[in-house]
């Protein structure tokens, strides 16, 4: 299909539910596959380490984080995107050895978003101005740049030893990793179907469904749901990996450059 394929709006796209009923019998749904994070790493291949949903909870009680070239945290690193848990969190990312660490926000994080309103700051009781003093002490413009261990990704690419990797402050897609309670499907249905309509990526890693951790794949994209937190808001799952092999013209000593580029 045409990458420039139009998506048009799903009938049930408000019952996304209803929506994977219809959308799984035209498609293949296979459970896993799950890469052992004691394999060892090879030099042909990079090893990316997924998580998300961490929501400030990895920093106090620290998960036993397995080996690998590169981190991929997929949104909800703060549970209200204040100064002090983004802080915390960008120390945390530098005391972590991988050679490159990858940032997206999600909904928790909402100071990271430049159009929010003050009024929806007061509601979790952050005032923009606070925001405005405490960037000024630090001599930076953006909460974004906060961030100073990780490429941050909002709508956004990087490309790591060849491999593109994009990132958006998008929710999870119906029928892969999107289960919530009363084993409801909870994704975007137009998400889903520009994923594997027009995107078509290798691997979709994603989150904000706590209950939805897993991996999942549709025979050509593996669709990870790397939350980190379970339903309760404990730290529970594992970080996932997986390895993708370096493309030609390619190595791994890109890595140890990819500092100066951003």
């Amino acid at each position: 299909m045409s990458g420039k394929e139009k998506i048009e709006i799903d009938e049930d796209t408000e019952m996304p539910s209803r929506a994977w009923e219809g959308i799984r019998v035209h498609q293949q749904y296979i459970k896993g596959p799950h890469l052992d994070p004691s394999t060892p790493i090879t030099e042909d291949k990079i090893r990316f380490v997924c998580i998300s949903d961490t929501h400030g909870k990895i920093e106090r009680s620290p998960l036993c984080m397995p080996p690998g070239d590169v981190l991929l945290h997929a949104g909800d690193f703060t549970m209200r995107g204040q100064m002090k848990e983004i802080e915390k969190f960008d120390s945390y990312l530098g005391y972590l050895p991988y050679k490159v660490k990858v940032v997206i926000a999600g909904n928790h994080d909402l100071t990271l978003d430049d159009d929010l309103s003050q009024l929806n700051m007061e509601s979790f009781g952050i005032s923009k101005s606070d925001i405005k003093t405490h960037l000024k002490s630090k001599g930076i413009k953006s909460v974004k740049q906060m961030l100073s261990h990780a490429v941050y990704l909002q709508d956004s690419s990087v490309s790591i030893c060849g491999i593109k990797i994009y990132g958006s402050p998008w929710f999870c897609l119906s029928g892969h990793g999107d289960i919530s309670g009363g084993d409801n499907n909870s994704g975007c249905v137009e998400l889903l179907n520009t994923v594997q309509k027009r995107v078509k990526p290798k691997y979709h890693v994603f989150g904000h469904i706590h209950e939805g951790y897993g991996v999942t794949s549709d025979g050509y994209t593996v669709f990870i749901n790397a939350s980190i937190c379970n339903k309760k808001y404990q730290a529970t799952n594992p970080p996932i990996v997986f390895d993708y092999a370096i493309p030609e013209g390619h190595n791994k000593e890109e890595l140890l450059y990819m500092d100066k580029d951003f």
